[in-house]
């Protein structure tokens, strides 16, 4: 299987040029989250690919899905450890860090709102019964 967009898609959506690196690893990315996003639909008893072919506005809107979220996995850093935040002191020198909860990873990248705008995920609705069932 193909991936949803190309790496012409990324630069074209974007408008950013990209290094010779960030292009390999956007071509990497590609296929990976194109293959997630076919995961997830398989989740809720979908089949992206067929809803793909059956309409081009929404082959359009996944493309578009595909490519914010190559997007963001390529905004996590890979350079050491990711910092939320960070402070620093001057006299008597003080330094303060926090990092990143571990475990997002590249499957963090997906989020509901991608997953919302491909009809992948929908507001669940029922009732519980606290007290049981009356008789009437």
């Amino acid at each position: 299987m193909s991936a949803f967009a190309t790496l012409e898609d990324v630069i074209a959506l974007t408008g950013k040029n990209y290094t010779d690196d960030e292009q390999a690893r956007i071509n990497t990315l590609l296929p990976i989250m194109s293959d997630a996003l076919r995961q997830e639909a398989v989740k809720v008893g979908k089949d992206l690919d067929d809803m793909v072919d059956s309409s081009q506005s929404y082959a359009s809107v996944v493309k578009l899905v595909t490519v914010d979220v190559v997007v963001r996995a390529m905004r996590q850093s890979t350079d050491g450890d990711p910092m939320t935040q960070e402070s620093q002191s001057a006299i008597n020198y003080s330094w303060s860090g926090t990092y990143a909860i571990p475990g997002g990873g590249f499957a963090a990248a997906i989020m509901k709102n991608d997953l919302k705008r491909l009809g992948l995920r929908r507001q669940r609705y029922g009732v519980i019964e606290f007290y049981g069932q009356e008789d009437q």
